[in-house]
């Protein structure tokens, strides 16, 4: 009995030294042999000695005694166990799993996974919706096996190229060499994009103790009590290697740019480069330094005028804002410089921008720029051709440059559009054009300025996604609700089209059409009606001005229609006093009439268009009855009239449907006329001629 025990030990003990270093297979014949050599019961005592079942042991003894060929290197099991795979037992696996991931033209146009990601999940989940179970990982080990993996998308495509890209390259740098061979400055100047200012995460990495990240928001918009955001402008000297930045706080327009450059020319470029009489500008071609700004060659050439140099500028080709020196000489170091550092403060952006060096040398220096710099302002063509710009020989829209002018020729700055712009606005409040004393347009601005203020605070609202946020408390608008009800009134009674109060203000068209249609819905909201007027149709804003500033000649009254000389007596058949009044006493009802009709067509109340019914006018009311009287004298025909008043005939034809009723309804009659014009030019020929305005009763030809 003591041997037999001992014989155990000694097995146990062999196995445990052994089994751990062998596989599965070895494992089971080596406890076979070890069972045959014990005879009969071996098996239990092994297996009880081993601690595997009896089965694995006796499947080894089986193994032993059949005297099986030793199994390939690498190898267990012999091939052919177990499951068969998912594409085997389904042959169209594969073919139904590319139909859902290959390219949409060769994918089913119908399936739900055309417009959402194609991740294992949703894949295996459709595979599963045609019939097809499989898993996730089944899924994954296919993908690998056609040739698939994990891609983001890869910024290669230029899009398509301008024909002549190239061409403005090599003149790009060929202005370049010629300046500095000159000695002449050459700076490249862009806006870098809008950075928010608070505890708000930043991109990138630092190093930093570990296990100490600083602490931001977890969301960056509207966080916190204050989020103000800055505008970095940069200015890179390419001759001195210098950078200079602009931060600002308002807006980033054309005016902002060139307040930028002017800057940096006041600070740094007069004084590296003394002898300058020339500034080449390498700028993008978007931007808020576009080559299709206005506002930005009218800024241009103020600064030129001011500084004393021609200012030429090169844009680069549409699509190749990446070629521009200031990207990738400065901009990408800023970047990089403030990676993973909130920027908490002005004074952190200022001195993380400052702190910028690079291995050739780079020097940077930055400012914090407090003006205000509105959008909506705007530079008329005719301004714009008043401007010393001269487009070069070589792409004349991307390269041109402005020559200097004396201080009394020189454009006007922002500052002193700004003081125009209000001295054109009060000029606006004339009585004669608003139909209303001064008291009385005061009351109408104070009684809808609660409306104006709610509508604003809600449009606001929307805009910012949720409650107020602390700002700069600065007004960013060119118009404030008193300006924006004179000009509603001003358009509503058809004194002159929206054109002439850009020209007149300096404000684009976007920005008066705005206004008005806020303001317009306010007053049909409260059921305020502005009566159209007979004054004189001002198609130019220096005629409108200067009927304000002066009296004009007597034999021009005030209120007349847009086309003096179509008021002639031998005409109409009535002398412009009478015509007066009568256009007065129809200008109401027919106003009233064309809003029930069109009350009618539209089945309700005016209602939210693209532009809310504020549109330019081709011909005012007063000018549609006078349009009619002259049809129904007959004193020429249609296309005549239609060349006369500068529309088409068709909206002459519905102009004049429109008032035949109105004097239907009045039993107001119009005898023809003696003689019939066959030319425009005919009949204004005929009322140059000096004429007395009498009643000649017996010539009277309207009647009511």
């Amino acid at each position: 009995m003591a041997i037999l025990d001992g014989l155990r030990t000694h097995l146990a003990a062999r196995l445990d030294a052994l089994l751990p270093h062998l596989n599965e297979r070895q494992r089971r014949l080596l406890l076979g042999v070890e069972a045959r050599l014990l005879g009969h019961g071996g098996i239990r005592v092994v297996a009880r000695l081993a601690g595997v079942s009896e089965t694995t042991v006796r499947r080894g003894v089986s193994e032993l005694e059949a005297g099986a060929d030793p199994m390939p290197v690498g190898r267990v099991r012999r091939g052919g166990g177990g499951r068969s795979r998912a594409e085997e037992r389904d042959l169209g696996l594969v073919s139904a799993l590319l139909g859902l991931v290959e390219p949409d033209e060769r994918g089913d146009p119908c399936s739900p996974l055309r417009w959402t990601t194609k991740s294992l999940r949703n894949l295996a989940a459709e595979l599963g919706r045609q019939g097809r179970t499989v898993s996730v990982m089944t899924v994954g080990r296919l993908l690998k096996a056609n040739g698939f993996s994990l891609q983001g998308t890869a910024k290669t495509l230029e899009g398509d190229q301008h024909p002549d890209r190239d061409a403005q390259f090599r003149y790009l740098n060929d202005q370049v060499k010629d300046h500095q061979a000159a000695g002449q400055p050459v700076i490249s100047v862009d806006a870098k994009k809008k950075e928010q200012v608070g505890l708000l995460p930043m991109a990138g990495r630092e190093w930093r103790p570990s296990g100490q990240p600083v602490q931001v928001e977890d969301h960056s918009f509207f966080a916190g009590p204050r989020v103000d955001t800055v505008i970095p402008y940069g200015i890179y000297d390419m001759t001195t290697n210098t950078g200079w930045v602009n931060v600002g706080l308002d807006h980033d327009t054309a005016a902002f740019a060139v307040a930028s450059i002017r800057a940096w020319w006041h600070a740094r470029g007069r004084l590296d480069h003394p002898k300058a009489t020339r500034l080449l500008i390498t700028a993008d071609a978007g931007g808020s330094n576009s080559y299709r700004y206005r506002l930005w060659k009218a800024e241009l050439a103020a600064f030129a005028s001011e500084a004393g140099l021609t200012v030429t500028v090169c844009h680069f080709p549409p699509g190749t804002s990446k070629w521009n020196k200031i990207e990738h000489r400065l901009f990408s170091h800023i970047t990089t410089n403030w990676r993973g550092r909130p920027l908490t403060s002005h004074e952190v952006v200022l001195n993380t921008i400052a702190a910028t060096t690079t291995r050739t040398g780079l020097r940077v220096e930055a400012v914090l720029d407090h003006g205000s710099y509105p959008t909506g302002v705007a530079v008329s063509r005719d301004q714009l051709q008043a401007l010393p710009i001269t487009p070069h020989a070589e792409h004349g829209q991307w390269n041109y440059s402005i020559a200097p002018t004396g201080a009394n020729t020189a454009p006007p700055r922002a500052d002193q559009r700004t003081t125009a712009r209000t001295q054109a606005l009060q000029l606006l409040t004339d009585p004669r054009l608003t139909g209303m004393s001064t008291a009385d347009l005061n009351a109408l601005q104070v009684r809808l300025a609660p409306a104006q203020a709610a509508r604003s605070e809600q449009h606001r609202y929307v805009l910012r996604g949720g409650r107020r946020v602390a700002t700069t408390g600065r007004s960013r608008s060119l118009l404030r609700d008193a300006d924006e009800v004179l000009l509603t009134v001003l358009y509503l009674r058809q004194v002159c089209p929206q054109k002439v109060l850009c020209d007149l203000l300096g404000i684009n068209p976007v920005t008066i059409g705005q206004a008005i249609r806020a303001t317009r819905q306010l007053l049909d909201e409260q059921k305020i009606t502005i009566t159209p007027t007979v004054v004189r149709y001002f198609t130019r804003a220096e005629d409108l001005r200067t009927w304000i500033t002066h009296a004009g000649p007597a034999t021009h009254p005030p209120t007349l229609p847009a086309r003096y000389p179509l008021t002639d007596p031998r005409l109409t058949g009535i002398n412009r006093e009478a015509l007066h009044t009568l256009l007065e006493e129809l200008i109401v009802p027919y106003a009233a009439a064309i809003e029930e009709r069109r009350h009618r067509q539209r089945g309700g109340d005016r209602r939210l268009g693209t532009r809310a019914g504020v549109f330019r006018q081709k011909i005012t009311d007063s000018d549609r009855i006078l349009a009619t009287i002259l049809y129904r004298r007959r004193v020429c025909s249609l296309n005549t009239l239609a060349e006369l008043f500068d529309v088409c005939r068709s909206t002459l034809w519905n102009a004049i449907n429109d008032v035949l009723p109105i004097l239907g309804d009045r039993r107001i009659t119009i005898a023809p006329a003696q003689h019939r014009y066959a030319t425009a030019i005919e009949l204004l020929a005929s009322v140059e001629q000096p004429a007395r305005e009498t009643d000649n009763a017996g010539n009277q030809q309207v009647v009511s």
